[in-house]
């Protein structure tokens, strides 16, 4: 897949999360930075982070959070063109992203976009 190509579905996978975290009844605060970097902060954790971005030379989106670093590529073949799994699990990224944020906000998060 060409640079452009992968930024527009990277941009098009960030605006999803972007949904997602809206209507996300959890306590946290996030922005949206330039360069497709999303920060998620939560204070009652005592200001721990995750950080959501896409990194075009490996054409994948990373996740840094409390439980560690995770890369997702987009599924090729798949019927869902916006569809991204992790590199080592398979695991779908929004899935992730749940799982991260409970373990920092301490409840039950589900995302969906």
């Amino acid at each position: 897949m060409d640079e452009q190509m992968f930024d527009a579905r990277a941009d098009a996978m960030l605006a999803r999360i972007e949904v997602a975290l809206e209507n996300c009844s959890a306590d946290f605060d996030y922005e949206f930075l330039a360069g497709g970097v999303i920060e998620l902060e939560f204070a009652h954790a005592g200001g721990s982070k995750i950080i959501i971005n896409r990194h075009s030379a490996a054409q994948e989106i990373w996740v840094a959070a409390k439980s560690g670093g995770y890369h997702f590529r987009p599924e090729s073949g798949s019927a869902t063109p916006d569809r991204w799994v992790g590199t080592r699990d398979g695991v779908e990224l929004m899935e992730r992203l749940s799982q991260c944020m409970t373990e920092q906000v301490g409840e039950a998060v589900e995302l969906s976009a």
